[in-house]
């Protein structure tokens, strides 16, 4: 699929804040996440992830922590907070309404038909 990365641009946050709602996860283990319920067709580089990271803790939707483990070098684990929460609710509704409205479009479907 080559358009995968240009509809990845505008969704990076939405699916960052999709895969922390279920578990905090240091920045590897969330491109894992999503390249894993993705079907490993999603697949994030760090030039896309960690930006979107940070802007996603700048503005108070996730908040990061550093862990010092024994064994392995400090990493930041990052974890949803509520305004992330709510961010996340309000970005599946749109989302469900875009999709539905081009899978509208795509299956030839137009509104008077489904109402």
């Amino acid at each position: 699929m080559g358009n995968e990365r240009e509809l990845l641009k505008g969704n990076t946050p939405t699916l960052i804040l999709a895969v922390l709602h279920e578990a905090p996860m240091h920045g590897y283990a969330i491109a894992q996440a999503i390249e894993r319920r993705s079907g490993d067709i999603l697949k994030f580089k760090y030039g896309t992830l960690y930006p979107a990271l940070y802007s996603l803790e700048n503005a108070g939707l996730i908040a990061g922590e550093w862990e010092h483990l024994e064994s392995e070098r400090p990493r930041k684990t990052y974890s949803i907070t509520d305004a992330g929460r709510a961010e996340l609710a309000s970005r599946t509704t749109a989302w469900s309404q875009f999709a539905l409205a081009v899978n509208n479009i795509i299956g030839g479907v137009s509104r008077e038909q489904t109402a």
